[in-house]
């Protein structure tokens, strides 16, 4: 049986449904460096389709340690789930068919969706759109990476500044029918170290919007409490702590973060 897109699940349902549900494995997602699983899960005569990420397909990295990834995936939802921004689908971790792993809410695109994040001709970026990075294609025409002037991708780019993000692909942002973002694929961050790699330097430097403000200082509260004791669970206590000071330099600085210098600042492939 194939789950057909239907109206959106509340996120408390949504949480039910992913920690109680069955999951049927439907097939791999090929592209995904780790692996990706999709899968539909079903619970009460409720049948969605979910992401599960094993810990045991998770490809050992130099730089963060093994095993880790599906704890981070669960720690963005968190971190995201306190901003009140709603910009990572709900996601658990869980026993499932391949043990211990990340359960995300597949979220589906409407055809016709509009990405806000691409490679544009030099000459003709869009009106409204920062060009961040040039290129060339294989016939050596100039191009630029670009994304627009949007407040959803500025709240997404907060968000990654928070959460270390050292992954933000384009292709790793989704347009729903609904009309809001959601970012996926957070396994690469909370590290220690500065490691933030984006699509989303339009903002550099400027000043923070004031939602941002006021988020942050109730996102650095709540990590002093029940956010922070929550992320324990699946980061060191030390990483817990690096976001917490990373939160605070954001609100003192009151500005976008700049690339860092001694790191790739844009990943690759960048969509």
């Amino acid at each position: 049986m194939t789950a057909e897109p239907t109206e959106a699940l509340a996120e408390v349902d949504a949480l039910e449904l992913l920690g109680h549900g069955q999951i049927e494995i439907e097939g791999r997602l090929v592209d995904a460096s780790n692996t990706t699983l999709r899968a539909e899960i079903s619970l009460n005569g409720v049948t969605r389709r979910c992401v599960y990420k094993p810990v045991r397909g998770e490809r050992p990295l130099w730089d963060f340690p093994d095993g880790t990834l599906a704890g981070r995936e669960v720690s963005a939802y968190l971190v995201s789930r306190a901003t009140g921004w709603g910009l990572v689908p709900p996601t658990i971790l869980r026993d499932g068919p391949l043990g211990s792993g990340a359960l995300q809410l597949w979220i589906d695109e409407p055809e016709a969706a509009e990405g806000l994040i691409g490679f544009v001709p030099a000459y003709d970026v869009p009106q409204g759109w920062f060009p961040v990075a040039a290129a060339r294609d294989d016939d050596g025409d100039a191009y630029a990476l670009a994304h627009a002037d949007d407040p959803r991708l500025a709240r997404l780019a907060v968000f990654d500044a928070v959460i270390n993000n050292a992954d933000r692909k384009g292709g790793h942002v989704l347009y729903p029918s609904s009309g809001a973002i959601h970012g996926v694929d957070h396994g690469v961050s909370f590290h220690v170290e500065n490691k933030l790699r984006t699509v989303l330097w339009g903002w550099t430097g400027k000043p923070l919007f004031d939602e941002a403000t006021m988020v942050l200082t109730r996102l650095a509260a709540d990590l002093g409490g029940s956010l922070g004791e929550a992320l324990e669970e699946h980061l060191t206590v030390s990483e817990v702590q690096h976001l917490q000071l990373r939160v605070k330099r954001l609100l003192r600085a009151g500005r976008f973060p700049k690339p860092p210098t001694d790191w790739p600042a844009i990943p690759w492939p960048p969509i």
